[in-house]
């Protein structure tokens, strides 16, 4: 049982959702997939495609997605290594949960950097088509925490509060995932809204990292179940790192298009017609 007090809800969940041909469905199984299908869905559907080709897009991406699940248990196991220590055949237990965002958004623009480098696309071009949509599949996936009953965070009162039962007993605590899930379907949003804009390549990826990592630090200091480097908080340092790197990309990118800009606004006002 998973409450909400502060609105007087209780959702009566459990992990599994069905069992088909004797295989336990997960509902975070289940999430994953939704995620993955609705953010390509509405990525077919966009307009902003930069140039980039359907038939590159498909191939691409579908690579992304499954070296990205590997790079995502990769990154969770290894920085989680106790838990798997002693029976290492869990770590291939993917349904139970234990996937890290940031080892599936390396493996997966690993990825995409050498299809575009091989196939000579824009790889700036590509990022800023499919970040949105990156960004609403976290918002979909995030979800599947929910029926896990993990993500969560320290104890609270406030009124977006979480009850579980936990091995400790009854616990009032940060809905983190659902922090996160607002907060990347916000930047979808956002995102989407700019990219009917963009001023310059690398413009739309380069502020999804700096949300993303600003968001993510704010969330990650108040988990539970964070990746731990002895003291550090493993997503902390590196939501640290992203923040300040795509923060001077945007200012450098930013003040070389409007110098460009005020360039070409000089240039043409010296243009004048001849008389005649």
């Amino acid at each position: 049982m998973v409450h909400f007090p502060g609105f007087g809800l209780t959702f009566p969940i459990q992990p599994i959702a069905f069992r088909w041909f004797g295989v336990d469905i997960y509902f975070y199984a289940i999430c994953i997939v939704v995620a993955i299908l609705m953010a390509m869905v509405c990525m077919y559907r966009s307009k902003e495609k930069f140039g980039i080709k359907i038939d590159f897009l498909s191939e691409t991406l579908m690579l992304a997605i499954i070296v990205g699940f590997i790079g995502a248990r990769i990154y969770y196991v290894a920085f989680n290594f106790e838990n798997y220590e002693k029976s290492m055949w869990r770590i291939f237990f993917i349904r139970d949960g234990g996937l890290a965002i940031y080892g599936g958004l390396l493996a997966g623009c690993f990825v995409i950097l050498k299809r575009c480098q091989k196939y000579k696309v824009d790889v700036l071009d590509f990022l800023d088509y499919v970040t949105p949509f990156i960004a609403l599949g976290q918002a979909i996936g995030r979800w599947g925490n929910f029926f896990n009953q993990e993500a969560y965070g320290t104890q609270t009162t406030n009124i977006f509060r979480m009850g579980i039962h936990t091995i400790e007993g009854y616990q009032e605590v940060h809905p983190a995932f659902l922090y996160e899930s607002v907060a990347t379907f916000l930047i979808f949003c956002v995102l989407r809204v700019l990219q009917k804009h963009r001023g310059f390549r690398g413009e739309i990826v380069a502020l999804y990292l700096l949300f993303y990592s600003c968001i993510r630090m704010l969330i990650e200091g108040i988990r539970m179940d964070s990746l731990m480097l002895y003291q550090f908080r493993i997503s902390q340092i590196l939501s640290g790192a992203i923040f300040v790197f795509s923060g001077i990309m945007l200012l450098k990118k930013r003040m070389i298009y409007t110098f460009n800009r005020l360039k070409s606004s000089k240039l043409q006002k010296k243009v004048y017609k001849k008389p005649l």
